[in-house]
């Protein structure tokens, strides 16, 4: 040890920066043969400070040590000499994986030779000072000098960068002079103009589907995804990936995988069909489908069926129809369980190349961290042959025997299953398996067998990425890119499959459509357009972290899309009789309406107006309060699209004093003075009931100990839901269907739910016009 830190401080390093690289073992031990190569070469003596500082630099940022002794080689031969054609070495190294290497095409990309004089610079600088001269006398110093360096910099590629500063100080300095007490002054601060909320709502492009809405707040998700956005690898070129591992294979490979895609980008959207999809899922559909539509490519929908004791025939039916209400089509719909034969004969191919076993250990024994050794792992192979065989034919009781592949994951776990024996009808392939893979085994392979360009998976997977790679490679097949995105997660909800089902056992909530849920069925249900889940998806971006959100959010989204779609219609929930005593009994006309009143060009609609109608109660107090702007004794107050005001005459009220009729004269609002408030009302309507929702539970993170310690049945919020069974609605919505969507005026968004009968119509509040307040 005490060598090797001799070793580090003779090429420059500080004692201190030696002892941290020799507590990294990869990192010294690739130094240290660096430094050795780079001796032999150039003496103990030759490799200087300078030289020493590419060494580190070099080991501690290739990842593929096959290259190492080629680059010290490099560096102590002095080809490579400064940080800029190193750079360029190790983008050459890695894009050029198979040997042998060019050395006439590697010094072409990494400089070598190319030797640039001060003359060069001199010139150089001063052509782009020229081009830039009227500005610079104009702005002086506070000319933005990193553009005159870029220019600089990209006409010379290999200068050295201090070089050029300097030069391009000296004659900066040579056209301006020295700076004034007007140069050393700081720039003012633009003022920012204030934006009006009427101007930033008119810059929204119109909603469209699948995102490709413009937001004033960032970009479309179809924008995030779209070419080099996302800087992920271009099909063909997987081993330019941060990580991804090349074996010898490797190039042939990705040259038959070529061949068979033409270069497309294939994705692929792999839920389990053992539940509904939620909020979550939204991301990851849209990730997935959306990445592969913008750039021309393909998205399969991948049933992961392994697991035939959770599946049922609804959620395979829920899932692909959630997958198409969110406005995407698959390129095909294809299932695990097409490949159980296949995924069988690699088993078998793994045990022969001695990468997998079976093993005898319990399950408990292989639950935690600190597993013990399988004292099974190195059985020989034919007799793990013999044994799987066995476990196939149904030879051996469920736990008793499992095949194992003999890898370390990421997370340290050791030895992942890879096949367990389960006897329950599959419902694809029926009786005909009792074995089944893992996910940690189908899922690459699965992907392979689709030639999958780009694996997207949330965050959790990371620790599984090296057992993908290792697999495919273990049985020299194509191996795709894995890449990881944060989760999207929503506040003052649950999304566990275990705690909805609780949720529904105990009759919380209805099932899984029960609108206060987060599932895709229960926003559906709910009235949320698919639009605006897609927006919201846009919203919150494709991002590495893991994203919690509010769910003002995602209302928000809402309403920007049902302010555009949803026609406009009258309801009153807490009905206050009004008889208008000025007009005769017998009274009945049509009044026009617009479905949208900020667009009449987009229709309208008549309802019936008589001498009886229906306010909200709370449009009406019988003490007048400071502030309040609609009906009292002393204030009339206008009826809404109808022509006239009203003044009350009498208050009727029941034997308990309550208020439950008003009599009121009116007069044509073009020749009365103006009121104060235009109320929505409703005349000879339908009795329809209404469900008011609220936020399932009371606190923002129901399922953690520290805030709700009862666990998060103990957190539901028992005003989540308010039915209202005799609301009254106008009549322009009796021919709606189940999932239509209005906006009742002044009360908020509605849908017509599937619990609706030709006798009696049923909606779900969608969304409040405004956010509320006092929601965080």
């Amino acid at each position: 040890m005490a060598n090797i830190l001799t070793l580090f401080t003779s090429i420059g390093l500080s004692e201190q920066k030696a002892k941290e690289t020799l507590k990294n073992e990869a990192l010294s031990s690739a130094l240290k043969e660096a430094v050795i190569q780079a001796q032999r070469v150039s003496g103990a003596s030759g490799v200087d400070k300078a030289m020493g500082t590419l060494l580190y630099s070099m080991a501690s940022r290739l990842k593929d040590n096959k290259r190492l002794i080629f680059l010290a080689d490099c560096i102590a031969q002095k080809k490579i000499s400064t940080e800029l054609q190193l750079a360029a070495a190790l983008d050459f190294v890695k894009s050029h994986p198979e040997d042998p290497i060019s050395q006439k095409e590697f010094d072409e990309a990494c400089g070598v030779g190319v030797v640039i004089t001060p003359e060069q610079i001199e010139d150089a600088v001063e052509s782009v000072i020229k081009k830039h001269k009227e500005q610079l006398l104009k702005e002086r110093y506070r000319f933005n000098m990193g553009l005159l360096m870029g220019e600089a910099r990209s006409a010379l590629k290999w200068a050295d960068g201090k070089v050029i500063k300097n030069e391009v100080d000296v004659q900066v300095l040579h056209l301006l002079g020295p700076k004034t007490e007007a140069d050393l002054e700081k720039k003012p601060k633009a003022q920012k103009a204030k934006v009006a909320e009427n101007d930033v709502k008119a810059k929204k492009e119109e909603v469209t589907l699948n995102g490709d809405a413009n937001f004033v707040e960032g970009r479309s998700l179809m924008d995030q995804l779209r070419g080099e956005a996302l800087k992920f690898h271009k099909p063909g070129e997987n081993y330019k990936t941060e990580g991804y591992v090349v074996t010898p294979k490797t190039m042939e490979l990705l040259k038959k995988h070529m061949e068979f895609t033409g270069g497309q980008i294939r994705t692929r959207f792999p839920p389990e069909p053992n539940g509904i999809l939620h909020i979550g899922h939204a991301k990851a559909i849209n990730f997935n489908f959306g990445y592969a539509k913008v750039n021309d490519g393909i998205c399969f929908l991948r049933y992961d069926d392994t697991n035939p004791e959770k599946e049922e025939e609804k959620y395979f039916t829920a899932i692909k129809d959630m997958v198409e209400w969110l406005g995407y089509t698959p390129y095909d719909v294809t299932h695990a369980s097409d490949n159980f034969q296949k995924l069988y004969d690699l088993a078998v191919d793994l045990i022969r190349r001695g990468h997998a076993y079976v093993c005898h250990q319990k399950g408990e024994e292989l639950k935690g961290r600190n597993i013990p050794p399988s004292p099974w792992r190195d059985r020989p192979v034919e007799e793990s042959l013999v044994l799987f065989e066995r476990m196939k034919k149904g030879m051996f009781a469920e736990g008793e025997a499992t095949l194992r592949m003999k890898m370390v994951m990421e997370d340290g776990k050791m030895d992942p299953v890879a096949y367990r024996i389960k006897y329950t009808p599959h419902h694809r392939t029926g009786n005909e398996w009792c074995i089944y893979p893992t996910y940690d085994y189908t899922h690459c392979l699965c992907d392979s067998i689709e030639n999958i360009t780009h694996s997207l998976c949330t965050k959790e997977f990371q620790a599984r990425r090296s057992s993908y790679y290792w697999l495919c490679n273990a049985l020299d097949l194509y191996c795709p890119v894995q890449w990881e995105y944060g989760r999207l997660n929503l506040t003052y909800t649950v999304v566990s499959k275990r705690k909805i089902i609780k949720l529904v056992e105990t009759g919380v909530v209805r099932d899984w459509d029960d609108p206060r849920l987060f599932t895709l069925t229960a926003l559906r249900r709910r009235g949320f357009p698919p639009e605006a889940i897609n927006n919201f998806c846009a919203r919150v971006g494709v991002t590495v972290s893991q994203t919690t959100t509010e769910p003002h959010l995602l209302e928000s989204c809402v309403r920007d899309v049902l302010n555009d779609t949803a026609p406009r219609a009258m309801a009153v929930l807490e009905p206050l009789k009004v008889t208008i005593k000025n007009l005769p009994k017998d009274t009945k006309m049509d009044v026009r309406v617009p479905n949208f009143p900020a667009n009449e060009a987009k229709g309208t609609h008549t309802v019936p107006f008589t001498c009886t109608v229906f306010i909200e109660q709370s449009d009406f107090r019988e003490v007048m309060e400071k502030g309040y702007k609609r009906l009292t004794p002393e204030q009339p107050v206008g009826l809404r699209h109808a022509g006239y005001v009203i003044s009350v005459q009498k208050v009727i009220k029941n034997s308990q004093g309550k208020v439950v009729e008003l009599e009121v004269t009116c007069c044509n609002s073009e020749t009365a003075e103006k009121p104060k408030a235009f109320i929505h009302w409703v005349s000879q309507p339908l009795v329809c009931e209404v469900r008011l929702y609220e936020r399932l539970f009371l606190h923002k993170h129901p399922e953690d100990p520290s805030v709700v310690p009862g666990g998060f049945l103990s957190d539901i919020n028992p005003n989540s839901l308010q039915v209202i069974s005799s609301a009254l609605v106008d009549t322009s919505v009796k021919g709606a269907k189940v999932l239509d969507k209005f906006q009742f005026e002044r009360v908020g968004y509605f849908s017509l739910d599937p619990d609706s009968s030709t006798n009696k119509l049923v909606f779900n509040r969608t969304v409040t016009l405004k956010e509320d307040p006092g929601k965080i």
